[in-house]
């Protein structure tokens, strides 16, 4: 396992440092310093080897995290554990940086005391650690809140503490999905998938159980055949399923139920958590289609026209709409022409910045540009760089549909109908991008 950890700044001076097994000593730190942060080449792999030591570092605002090991470690559960870190460190006081770190070193040494045991992962969860770690007045605890933090530490469900009590029992649920997309000239999709994942708020009284139903072709199917109830429909986008290719769940989600009823079934954290991250990679709805045109007027000029579609409904709006079309390095001035939206060269980018604050579905944009280049030495021909996309639309790409959303609670007198439900749909661009 993790045999120490230690956080460095950008000059290579140790700002904490915790060793959790004895085969790890000093000179791991400077090796460290030496080889990596004062290393004049550039560092590709986030895993080094030195002297039968392994050194896991990732880095976060000039500040380098390093966990090291001389045994034979999941690499990947490092990883998590260092991301997992992250996130509980900027619960706490924020971004990570070297003045935050500084600041707050007491507690950052109490935090790796239970994050780490004997260089053992245990609990990362952001909210129950700060049911026992606090920033405010220490107060002394009676044996009921003793043993009550403890039970909640130690038992099965770690993620929530009982007693909990709201007025109104509230669920929003965001469905957020980022669309990749590389795109030939000719408009044939070379390579498209979407990365999503499910964010929830919870704020209900007691130890409430959620059902959570989605469009999923495996588990419409498998209910279809056992005729249970919520059988296959289609979705309000006209898709009755989707394939998900692969998904990960939060920790509260009974991974039992999921594979032997195909259902998601989990009692909820308190707050915000992210209850699921998934990837398909099928049908996928393209909200935008770029049609680019390049013509070269001998070798002093250059006539763009770039045509953007919207493909969703008329009904829905999307919003920070931004095409960035790029232009050549010997590029002396730009002249631009569009309808709609603004649209300016940035030469320190190399690129034209079309900015379109809203659009409509089923719409056409049109932009054209005239480029005068500079006779220049340099005989090189310009790659073309592809033309991206940035925008924001309410609408999943993927197709995505939450089918239910039900909450039981057995001790407490509300029920689902009591329960205030709230769910969005955002789909954004990732590397949306279409060759020229």
């Amino acid at each position: 396992m993790i045999g120490g950890l230690f956080i460095y700044n950008h000059k290579g001076e140790v700002l904490i440092s915790r060793v959790y097994r004895d085969d790890i000593g000093r000179n791991a730190v400077d090796a460290f310093r030496v080889k990596i942060i004062h290393s004049r080449q550039p560092i590709r792999s986030p895993v080094t080897n030195m002297a039968r030591t392994s050194f896991f570092h990732i880095k976060r605002n000039n500040v380098w995290l390093a966990a090291v090991s001389k045994q034979n470690v999941n690499a990947a559960m490092v990883f998590e554990f260092l991301n997992k870190m992250v996130l509980v460190m900027n619960s706490y006081f924020g971004k990570i940086t070297e003045e935050n770190i500084k600041n707050n070193f007491v507690l950052i040494y109490e935090l790796l005391d239970e994050l780490l045991d004997f260089g053992y992962p245990q609990n990362t969860d952001t909210g129950i650690m700060k049911t026992y770690i606090t920033q405010a007045s220490v107060k002394s605890q009676s044996k009921e809140e003793t043993a009550q933090i403890t039970s909640q530490v130690t038992g099965q469900i770690g993620w929530r503490r009982e007693g909990i009590k709201y007025r109104r029992n509230e669920l929003f649920l965001d469905v957020l999905e980022s669309v990749n997309l590389l795109m030939s000239p000719q408009g044939q999709v070379l390579s498209a998938h979407v990365a999503g994942k499910i964010v929830m708020k919870s704020y209900l009284s007691g130890m409430p159980e959620c059902k959570f139903g989605i469009n999923d072709k495996v588990i419409m199917e498998s209910r279809g055949k056992t005729g249970l109830d919520d059988a296959p429909r289609p979705a309000a986008g006209g898709k009755m399923a989707i394939a998900i290719d692969d998904c990960q769940f939060h920790q509260c989600v009974k991974l039992n139920k999921f594979e032997t009823e195909h259902s998601i079934s989990f009692i909820p954290p308190d707050g915000e958590y992210e209850l699921m991250r998934y990837r398909t990679t099928k049908d996928i709805s393209l909200p935008f289609r770029v049609i680019p045109l390049v013509r070269e007027v001998g070798k002093s000029k250059m006539e763009v026209k770039v045509v953007v579609k919207s493909n969703f409904k008329p009904s829905l709006l999307a919003q920070k709409v931004e095409v960035r079309v790029p232009t050549p390095l010997n590029t002396s001035g730009v002249q631009i022409l569009c309808m709609k939206g603004k649209a300016k060269y940035k030469s320190s980018e190399n690129a034209i910045v079309w900015k379109i604050k809203r659009m409509g579905g089923m719409k056409e944009c049109q932009l054209s540009a005239e480029i005068e280049l500079l006779n220049t030495s340099d005989r090189k021909k310009w790659t073309r760089p592809p033309i991206s996309m940035n925008f924001e639309v309410p609408f999943a790409p993927s197709g995505f549909k939450v089918r239910y959303l039900k909450v039981f609670e057995s001790k407490l007198n509300y029920s689902d109908h009591d329960v205030i439900k709230w769910v969005r749909y955002i789909g954004r661009s990732g590397l949306y991008e279409t060759r020229c």
